[in-house]
């Protein structure tokens, strides 16, 4: 008979406690079974291999061939079921002890994330930070999917009732744009001077955050041509991207203050706009782990280094 694949671990602990015991109602007691359902299991190997594992005589218990064959191997698969499992606790453990942070864009912003991770860490030492640059096309930086326990992240949020946040800082949006476009020379623009030319965008995953930084409420409330939906230049969905693109003339961007040394490089000037409300950046995370521990503190080490 060919060898069966479904022997259990419970099967070969049992197995291997009566080799080692030589003895069912000692082997039994280590295992908390009754003797009749041990020597039942056994018989039930033994069927399932097609082969005796134990002499059962008179003064005892000892190995069949088969048996003793078998048993460096039952012992070594133990002690890898054994090492898995722990394995698998360590990952739990960890979980527990770690927190991601998820970001989009880095927060920059006068040494913002070293002052939070130093006041969380001072009161969670046992707590592993680890930071994920997420991309631009979740504008939850992984919360949505898990990936992230909190995140910094740029408001709306899609599904936003599934959400809280601290607002961490609130800027003005500025117009970044090549340096050669005519609208650069003036000092400062107003929003229905830009609602017509092409605008870079995010991904269209990104939804509601795209709808922003194209300003759409803003281009609700304008009369004439201007009220036309955004002129969709370019997609973009990272900062290297959105750089190329305005030195390359596919599109102006709105941005962030604090973001604006990123992609003010040569070629690229940002300049402020008459009329748009501002951005806000805040540290948000899921409702239903508001109560875990290290969301807790980091929010805590969040409010005190922003005072909010």
């Amino acid at each position: 008979m060919g060898m069966t694949t479904d022997v259990h671990v419970r099967e070969l602990r049992y197995f291997a406690t009566v080799a080692e015991e030589l003895h069912f109602t000692r082997a039994a007691e280590l295992l908390y079974v009754s003797q009749p359902a041990l020597s039942k299991q056994i018989r039930a190997l033994e069927r399932q291999l097609g082969a005796e594992l134990f002499h059962r005589g008179p003064r005892g218990v000892t190995l069949t061939e088969a048996g003793t064959a078998l048993l460096p191997h039952a012992r070594r698969m133990l002690a890898d079921w054994t090492e898995g499992a722990a394995a698998v606790e360590a990952a739990r453990a960890a979980r527990r002890d770690t927190l991601v942070v998820g970001m989009s864009t880095s927060p920059g912003r006068g040494g913002l994330l070293p002052a939070i991770r130093s006041r969380f860490t001072a009161a969670h030492p046992e707590a592993v930070l680890q930071l994920r640059q997420m991309s631009w096309e979740d504008p939850t930086a992984g919360l949505a999917d898990g990936t992230a326990d909190v995140a910094y992240v740029w408001l709306p949020l899609p599904d936003a009732d599934r959400y809280a946040w601290t607002v961490v800082a609130e800027e003005p949006r500025l117009v970044a744009l090549p340096d050669s476009h005519p609208l650069a020379a003036r000092e400062e623009i107003d929003f229905a001077d830009l609602a017509g030319e092409p605008f870079l965008a995010l991904p269209p995953e990104a939804g509601v955050l795209r709808d922003f930084w194209l300003a759409l409420d803003e281009r609700r409330a304008l009369d004439g041509p201007a009220a036309r939906p955004p002129r969709v230049g370019a997609e973009i969905s990272g900062t290297e991207e959105t750089y190329e693109a305005l030195v390359a003339g596919l599109g102006i961007c709105l941005v962030a203050t604090g973001n604006a040394p990123l992609i003010t490089l040569g070629g690229v000037v940002t300049r402020p706009v008459r009329g748009l409300s501002p951005s806000r950046y805040a540290l948000a995370r899921r409702r239903e782990d508001e109560g875990r521990a290290l969301v807790r503190g980091y929010v805590e080490a969040c409010r005190r280094v922003t005072d909010r």
